[in-house]
């Protein structure tokens, strides 16, 4: 039965002030200033606040360069005194896009890049390395082809002013992270090829066990947590037995696993890696300069992107999941209204193109899906729009049901609906991303015309992660009630409230596999 809306007060709430431009400064005397981690001492810095500090590229790999490229990631080289720890390191390889709407620049990498650039990021309010404190590993997006740690909006401030310590890392990306070949195969040792940069994240979560506690967090606490491509690497994870004690809960925004699309096998990667080869060697390969390879990989067509290889990603995620045999932790995943308006056609679309849209996406079902977004004279735009919602949810609602079938921990969905005051672009409305300012309280980081509503809404949702990385429940006092069961989600915006799926009848039939 749907529950009675509850709508959250609009406390008001004094804006963050802007960034400075000056020199980091040392952290309060209360704040951990340094930290001994097992390569060598590395000294922080103050965030935005005295009482943060933060600690900014610090290597948890070696740099995977010459004969280390497309191999498993090796340890990092130990340095000698005490390590500034002031300055992100360098992006890795990949075809840099500093604005690409509706993503502006605090959604995209900014800084130069390499293939040396594997190092992470640490946010902590710890005074002392003898607390623990939750962690949350974050996970960038980008379509496993760009993206980056030290993205403006992923910055862990806020979080660890709340009690988390807070990471984020780079991870090899594109034909660097996700290149297979047979040479390669026969190299590794495992019999497998191709995904270097889960291998990459593998290699940070194993960082975090060792050392995060250097940091004040607790090694035995962590959450991995990712959005698009962060949450489907989060998926892949908990279906790697690589990653097993390694987290203890997961988040995956924008993220429900797509069961209708298999992951690429290792023999048809394996083929095009060949094909990019060309007849040249693995020597010749790794002698490329990266901005030629990635170049040439870009021309090839397609992405590149995780594989199914027999190791790292044994089987696939449906049905490692179907065996019973994920880590099964609790989850917090969900989606944003608008998750498509990023497309040309979103809300365009004359009368044919959408029955276009409509076969293409439903073949065999199309008459009847058609049905329900044709009667009553709805707006044609606003047809569009309900489709991609409720596919969406579709997606959303499926994916909880495969969960449930084998695994026993609880998981948490919401649907977040709040546009981003944005009257320049009003058409990208709850876009693709659109939460990340909320979930990590960063609207200070981006020019947008804020309302209380939002500053009310970034504190709310931020309390939700926050409760949920501490103990794999989101609820808390002064909150909206977030239930657990599969037939409800939490919609996050001007209101918050948990209600039913919509017509859940016609979101299974929507999420169904195409017939045949």
């Amino acid at each position: 039965m749907k529950s009675a809306a509850v709508v959250f007060s609009l406390a008001l709430a004094c804006a963050a002030q802007p960034r400075s431009d000056a020199p980091p400064a040392a952290p309060s005397s209360g704040a951990l200033s340094s930290a001994q981690v097992d390569t060598g001492a590395l000294s922080g810095v103050a965030g935005d606040a005295a009482a943060i500090s933060v600690f900014r590229g610090v290597p948890f790999a070696a740099p995977p360069v010459g004969e280390r490229r497309w191999r498993a990631p090796e340890p990092a080289v130990a340095w000698t005194g005490a390590r500034s720890a002031a300055e992100f390191s360098k992006s890795c390889v990949q075809k840099l896009q500093r604005r690409l709407l509706p993503w502006t620049e605090e959604y995209m990498p900014q800084r130069e890049m390499s293939e040396d650039c594997l190092a992470l990021n640490v946010w902590t309010g710890a005074s002392s390395a003898a607390e623990r404190r939750p962690v949350l590993v974050y996970i960038h997006g980008g379509g496993y082809s760009g993206g980056a740690g030290d993205v403006l909006v992923y910055d862990g401030e806020a979080l660890a002013a709340r009690g988390v310590v807070v990471v984020t890392f780079n991870y090899r990306v594109g034909v660097f992270g996700f290149f297979a070949h047979p040479d390669l195969t026969a190299e590794a040792g495992h019999d497998a090829s191709g995904n270097y940069g889960l291998l990459d994240q593998i290699a940070a979560l194993r960082w975090v066990q060792r050392n995060i506690a250097a940091f004040g967090g607790d090694p035995q606490n962590v959450t991995v947590a990712g959005q698009s491509a962060g949450a489907g690497s989060v998926h892949l994870l908990t279906a790697s037995p690589l990653a097993r004690g390694l987290f203890q809960r997961a988040i995956a925004q924008s993220g429900a696993w797509d069961q209708r699309q298999n992951l690429p096998e290792r023999a048809e990667a394996e083929k095009r890696g060949l094909e990019l080869a060309h007849g040249r060697s693995l020597a010749e390969l790794r002698a490329l300069p990266a901005e030629a390879l990635r170049d040439e990989a870009l021309a090839s067509g397609g992405p590149y992107r995780p594989i199914v290889d027999g190791w790292v990603v044994p089987d696939q995620v449906p049905s490692i999941y179907a065996r019973g045999q994920q880590i099964d932790v609790p989850l917090l995943t969900g989606l944003t209204a608008d998750e498509e308006s990023s497309q040309a056609w979103y809300g365009t679309l004359d009368a044919q193109g959408f029955a276009e849209l409509v076969e293409k996406r439903f073949p065999g079902r199309s008459q009847e899906i058609a049905a329900r977004y044709t009667a009553g004279g709805t707006d044609l735009r606003e047809r569009q729009k309900q489709l991609s919602r409720d596919q969406g949810l579709a997606r959303l609602h499926a994916w909880r049901a495969t969960r449930d079938k084998t695994g026993k921990s609880p998981d948490y969905a919401y649907y977040f609906e709040r546009a981003i005051p944005w009257p320049a672009e009003p058409k990208y409305q709850a876009f693709h991303s659109a939460e990340l300012p909320y979930v990590f309280d960063n609207l200070s980081k981006l020019d947008r015309p804020w309302e209380d509503v939002d500053r009310e809404l970034a504190r709310t949702m931020s309390s939700y992660w926050v409760n949920f990385i501490r103990s794999g429940n989101p609820n808390g006092a002064g909150l909206p009630e977030w239930p657990s069961d599969r037939e409800r989600v939490l919609r996050l915006g001007a209101q918050i409230r948990p209600e039913p799926l919509p017509d859940a009848e016609a979101l299974r039939l929507m999420a169904a596999p195409p017939p045949g």
